[in-house]
């Protein structure tokens, strides 16, 4: 069971919304090691091949967090790809971008191309919430969560909320407390207004 289907158990939360989650960023910033972390594990995979970076076809992880069911597409970073990630942009529900935050010199380019994602038609018609992990924060040098958000211009995010939790792969540190705002924003995208008698 992974680290978040305990939570979710011990809390007794069953999950009420499915939310497919469109997991981008640049290639070696640990997309599919955070959701390896994340997803129960398989007795059946090699050890070795678990975290071991995917190709360009984008791979599905499921794991559960505060009463939703994530269906998480990982697509690959790598530079040849970054043009496919608009092919996945309508079925999103929300939106992981994960970022090296040890990594300064490619911050440049994250930024950039999170730019590019939410510009595009397909994400900026829509509230999709965004969760910036940034992984590798308990690497010496890496950027503490409120710089990260500087370096990647959140500020100027406006029209969506956002949120970004500092993470590790290896530890799993911050990976619940960052999927469990997301799981926040997404139940109250699928949660009807009250209406006031």
């Amino acid at each position: 069971m992974g680290l978040l289907d305990k939570v979710s158990s011990w809390l007794g939360n069953r999950p009420r919304v499915t939310a497919p989650v469109l997991v981008l960023g640049l290639d070696r910033a640990g997309k599919t090691s955070l959701l390896h972390a994340l997803r129960p594990p398989d007795p059946t995979a090699q050890g070795a091949q678990q975290g071991a970076p995917q190709g360009v076809a984008p791979q599905m992880e499921h794991f559960q967090s505060g009463g939703v069911a994530f269906s998480a597409w990982d697509v690959s970073g790598a530079a040849r790809a970054r043009a496919l990630w608009e092919r996945h942009y309508r079925r999103a529900h929300a939106l992981i971008f994960v970022v090296d935050a040890a990594d300064h010199l490619r911050l440049v380019v994250a930024r950039e191309e999170l730019e590019l994602v939410l510009a595009h038609p397909d994400m900026s018609a829509r509230r999709v919430p965004l969760l910036v992990l940034a992984n590798k924060s308990d690497v010496p040098g890496a950027l503490p969560p409120d710089q990260l958000a500087g370096a990647l211009g959140l500020a100027r995010v406006v029209d969506r909320p956002w949120h970004v939790a500092a993470a590790s792969a290896r530890s799993g540190a911050g990976l619940a407390d960052g999927i469990a705002w997301l799981a926040r924003q997404v139940r109250d995208m699928h949660t009807p207004p009250k209406i006031q008698h």
